[in-house]
């Protein structure tokens, strides 16, 4: 009867800390391969196998695509690639991003409980928003072992605080300093005797999306339903899926969002487009202020008056963008509703 030998761990911010004091506390015989999936940038490098193998404990490393996996071994996703569990092995793709990263969490989680069933340890560390949610749920389908850090001992909660918002039976929410010996025993465990779980289609179909299978991608038969919102990688329409009471988007090219990482992703392009429209007002006030100069100077007074009105109305568009890039807050309605008013009305944000 099998253990739970197979253990995925997802961090993110303050990640390399926790990953840190987790290895350096596990005994170097445990029987259980790990593999470790932390937020970095996909242009970056990444030295987290250095610093997890200064604890000389189990060895840590980058692998290489179809690298066979082996008990005693921590794999640690390297940048810019899906880290991707099969039955033996492991497989590196340049899929598209999930929560606007590669790697991700969810990914790593879901191919692990795919492939290896009751026999998974999913383990959620620091993080924010929301990334390894949905694969921890996936664990928890295939009837694997969900285990949170507790969130008021997390260095950031976000990532804690969905797992357990949203996930059924979360079997263990502890201190970072009790999962190690917590590992331990349940890898130690044998897996409870029942029915294998069936492997749901949505799984299979995240899976081979992350793998960017060319069948899945020509196929019109998509899950979901379409959401109404654009995929803000690509521009396509992001479709809304859901399993277990999670729900979450992914278009049909395969970049997946979460809800919260969906909405950070709309605040950071409405805060491009204020940019955008900043740069664009102050462009044509300055042209107004030039051009009436000019009337002035051929005593074209009139034209002159319009033009250096239209800069006035202009910069004071302008300046009410500016002050909700200074208060970096979502006041649309403030923008909106200050183009509607007349010019005589509109007041600077330095009055």
């Amino acid at each position: 009867m099998p253990n739970h030998d197979i253990i995925v761990v997802g961090a993110s911010a303050g990640g390399v800390e926790a990953l840190t004091y987790l290895v350096k506390n596990l005994p170097s015989d445990l029987n259980a391969i790990i593999f470790v999936i932390l937020h970095v940038p996909s242009e970056g490098t990444s030295v987290l196998p250095k610093i997890l193998n200064r604890a000389k404990r189990l060895p840590a490393h980058h692998p290489k695509d179809g690298e066979v996996i082996e008990p005693g071994h921590i794999y640690v996703a390297p940048p810019g690639y899906h880290l991707l569990v099969k039955s033996g092995y492991v497989n590196l793709v340049r899929g598209p991003k999930e929560n606007n990263h590669r790697p991700a969490i969810d990914p790593t989680f879901r191919t692990a409980a795919r492939a290896y069933d009751g026999r998974v340890i999913g383990v959620i560390l620091t993080g924010a928003l929301d990334d390894g949610t949905a694969g921890l749920a996936a664990v928890k389908i295939r009837g694997g072992i969900a285990v949170v850090q507790d969130p008021s001992d997390a260095l950031y909660s976000g990532m804690p605080s969905s797992a357990i918002e949203n996930v059924d039976d979360i079997d263990h929410i502890v201190p970072l300093s009790s999962i190690p010996s917590l590992l331990v025993d349940l890898v130690n465990t044998p897996v409870k005797t029942k029915k294998q779980q069936h492997v749901p289609e949505l799984m299979n179909y995240e899976s081979d999306m992350a793998e960017f299978s060319v069948t899945r991608l020509h196929s019109d038969d998509k899950p979901g339903i379409p959401s109404g919102y654009g995929c803000p990688d690509c521009g396509g329409t992001l479709w809304e899926l859901q399993e277990e009471g999670i729900f979450r988007f992914r278009c049909r090219t395969g970049h997946a969002y979460s809800p919260e990482t969906l909405l950070a992703k709309q605040s950071d392009a409405l805060e491009d487009a204020l940019w955008i429209a900043f740069r664009a007002l102050e462009e044509k006030a300055s042209l107004s202020r030039r051009m009436s100069k000019r009337m002035r100077e051929r005593n074209q007074n009139l034209s002159a008056q319009r033009l250096e009105q239209d800069a006035l109305d202009t910069e004071a568009r302008a300046d009410v963008i500016r002050s909700v890039l200074i208060q970096n807050g979502g006041a649309q309605e403030e923008i909106v509703n200050s183009f509607n008013q007349p010019s005589n009305n509109r007041k600077s944000t330095n009055e």
